[in-house]
């Protein structure tokens, strides 16, 4: 589940403390493409928040944590929801001016013919010197604590293996990377699974906290969380 999702089923789950995907000083991006030669040349003296205010962004969904970081960075803004596996199509054909990019693509936008505009976990890191945090797993609170803990268990052994398998592990996911070949894949795995997916930490645990807070300040999430980890 994203992490902004997790902020309306508090009530009811539990993050377990394994199975995170954060980003640490890295995370989705907003491109746009990359201006033809004889194109005007964009004003530097105009905030870079100010000229994202008067676009269009193509974002992958309103739940998504990468839609939450963006609106912390941004405030208000237009935007068009648009499958996270069309974004690319959607700014290159005009329907929108920029868009924010959760998955390969942040490894692959220059050769598709995009440039990058910021990246949200860099900013993240800067002004808060914490990872950003994406998606994680959750557990009804309804189930057994003996369930709990065996389930956590079990997930945990998984991930230990493929960790410790990474060659492996590599390989049995290849018939899902798109358009990537196994170095890229390798690298794109290794960014969003690490030491952070094994255990939270109290780093990742404060980063969660600090996500949804300061949304929740913002006015983002219209709804109390409670933060509650298994």
């Amino acid at each position: 589940i994203s992490i902004h999702a997790y902020a309306y089923v508090t009530g009811r789950y539990a993050l377990l403390p394994c199975g995170a995907s954060m980003g640490d000083g890295y995370g989705p991006i907003l491109v746009r493409k990359i201006p033809k030669p004889n194109a005007q040349i964009p004003n530097p003296h105009v905030d870079l928040r100010e000229s994202l205010r008067d676009s269009v962004i193509a974002v992958p969904g309103k739940m998504t944590s990468a839609f939450l970081a963006l609106q912390l960075f941004l405030g208000e803004f237009d935007y068009v929801v648009v499958p996270f596996d069309q974004i690319f199509e959607a700014v290159k054909n005009g329907r929108a001016d920029a868009g924010l990019i959760i998955h390969e693509g942040q490894l692959t936008y220059a050769r598709s013919g995009f440039q990058k505009v910021i990246d949200l976990g860099e900013w993240w890191k800067n002004e808060t010197g914490l990872p950003l945090p994406l998606g994680g797993n959750v557990l009804r609170k309804d189930i057994p604590p003996r369930v709990q803990h065996d389930l956590l268990e079990i997930i945990r052994e998984s991930i230990d293996f493929g960790l410790a398998h990474r060659d492996e592990a590599l390989r049995h996911s290849m018939p899902y990377a798109r358009d990537m070949d196994a170095d890229l894949a390798g690298k794109f795995i290794g960014m969003y699974v690490n030491e952070f997916t094994r255990d939270y930490g109290e780093t990742g645990r404060a980063a969660i906290r600090k996500f949804l807070g300061e949304a929740r300040d913002k006015g983002y999430i219209n709804t109390p969380v409670e933060v509650e980890f298994v």
